[in-house]
């Protein structure tokens, strides 16, 4: 699951901002205080300390925090590096993070809003309150859902009392986010969570992951002339056996390209190994068609996604906009639109035809790769069942008492301005994956139809 250091811009936020500090004359600085339009986050940037406040209209905790390691820049302990850069004037800023795409607007304001400069009660009603905000406030999804979040609320908030226990509190709230289906939506106490996904569909694990990729080699692979492992087992390339101008390439995770947690700067840089070894002049040459496995992928960082489709381009294009809710009570207001650019990269591309096999287990940066290709020059066709349907960055969002919720408050918009969530992305050509039955019959139906496509596309 994502996470990042940014959380929907309130009405409270609003109401406490007062006249903007202005920076010192002649030292353009992002010292100071700063909101974030949508996100609901007030940030702290004090010398060599970077702090979040996640805030809500009844609430204001401290997030995230990061240290300054070099001019403008950030790194959490996490090691996600944030770059804060000045605006047109003093009272503007951008925020970004390496790991994702697009930036967050900053303005200067002039105090913290007064809910951050006194405690939050940790009891369960101040609890359930916050963590009903949080949603209320930055979840886009609601009417899409048909979930009303005010009803929702009215049932359960009489349920929760000055002695409700914790596993009672946890338990409302899983019961709450339930008919959400969302798999970027979670309730986390300690080592307990809630979260669940689309139905009819499942999260990729390790166990799926092993299994589905030894059955591919045992069966799609099977006396390929080359295939070879990279980035930490997740990512696979091969030449397609009995075709000397077919490739597959298989990705399970946009990240975990490492053995320890590394920073994004070296899964990047195990990205762009494999990339240098798969796409050399020669098999960008050769090949006239390319199988792209997305069936089991976990997600990751949307930017490592972008980073390999500049790979699979000659010609620049939009990818996707990226924005996030801006207004607590109008679920209609958003941040600007802000196009996520796929730019070709320097060095050998493949820009022939591409196959790119989808399913249910396909989730998140897995499903923003596939939305960076819709619009790809070149022709790409989607195969297999749709993605699982989510495609924000996760906000995380403290509570009172310990607990954290997690939840979208983004959408990632497509040419017509449309979103995937919910739904996912669905195939041109449709066909079962990874079934009981294809498992047994040792059929994989949507790899044979991609190859078949290829062919025929000559």
């Amino acid at each position: 699951m994502r996470t990042v250091t940014a959380t929907a811009l309130t009405l409270a936020l609003a109401a406490a901002t007062a006249a903007p500090a202005v920076a010192t004359p002649g030292k353009p600085s992002t010292d100071g205080l700063w909101r974030m339009d949508g996100y609901g986050t007030v940030l702290s940037l004090d010398g060599d300390t970077f702090q979040e406040f996640q805030t809500t209209s009844v609430s204001c905790l401290k997030g995230d925090t990061a240290r300054r390691t070099g001019p403008g820049t950030y790194t959490t302990a996490y090691g996600t590096v944030l770059t804060v850069r000045p605006g047109p004037n003093e009272n503007r800023a951008s925020l970004g993070a390496d790991s994702s795409v697009g930036h967050r607007t900053l303005r200067r304001i002039h105090a913290l809003p007064a809910d951050c400069t006194r405690p939050t009660p940790k009891d369960p009603r101040t609890a359930f309150d916050v963590f009903w905000h949080s949603f209320a406030e930055n979840y886009p999804f609601f009417a899409a859902k048909g979930i009303d979040w005010q009803a929702t609320r009215d049932r359960y908030r009489p349920k929760v009392d000055q002695d409700t226990t914790r596993q009672e509190l946890f338990a409302v709230f899983s019961d709450m986010v339930r008919p959400l289906y969302d798999a970027h939506v979670a309730v986390r106490d300690g080592d307990g969570v809630f979260a669940q996904v689309r139905p009819g569909t499942e999260l990729p694990t390790q166990a799926m992951d092993t299994r589905v990729k030894k059955f591919i080699g045992e069966r799609d692979l099977k006396g390929a002339p080359y295939r070879q492992d990279f980035a930490n087992g997740r990512i696979t390339y091969a030449d397609l056996p009995g075709s000397a101008d077919q490739g597959y390439l298989r990705i399970s995770g946009f990240g975990g390209y490492t053995p320890e947690d590394a920073p994004y700067a070296a899964h990047l840089a195990e990205l762009d190994k494999a990339l240098d070894t798969i796409l050399t002049t020669d098999r960008t040459q050769r090949l006239k068609g390319l199988i792209i496995d997305l069936r089991i992928n976990g997600g990751g960082s949307d930017a490592l996604g972008i980073h390999i489709a500049e790979r699979l381009t000659d010609k620049p294009y939009v990818a996707y906009a990226k924005r996030a809710r801006n207004h607590p009570t109008e679920p209609g207001r958003h941040t600007r639109p802000e196009p996520i650019p796929v730019v070709p990269a320097d060095g050998p591309r493949y820009t022939g035809p591409i196959a790119v096999l989808t399913g249910g287990s396909t989730v998140s940066a897995g499903e923003t790769f596939t939305q960076a290709l819709i619009n790809r020059p070149g022709g790409t066709i989607r195969i297999g069942q749709p993605t699982q349907g989510v495609f924000s960055d996760v906000m995380e969002r403290n509570l009172p008492n310990g607990m954290t919720a997690f939840l979208p408050n983004e959408e990632f918009l497509n040419r017509s301005g449309h979103t995937y969530d919910g739904t996912g992305i669905p195939p041109h050509l449709t066909e079962p994956v990874f079934t009981k039955e294809e498992f047994a019959k040792k059929r994989d139906s949507a790899f044979d139809r991609a190859v078949s496509v290829l062919r025929n596309d000559r």
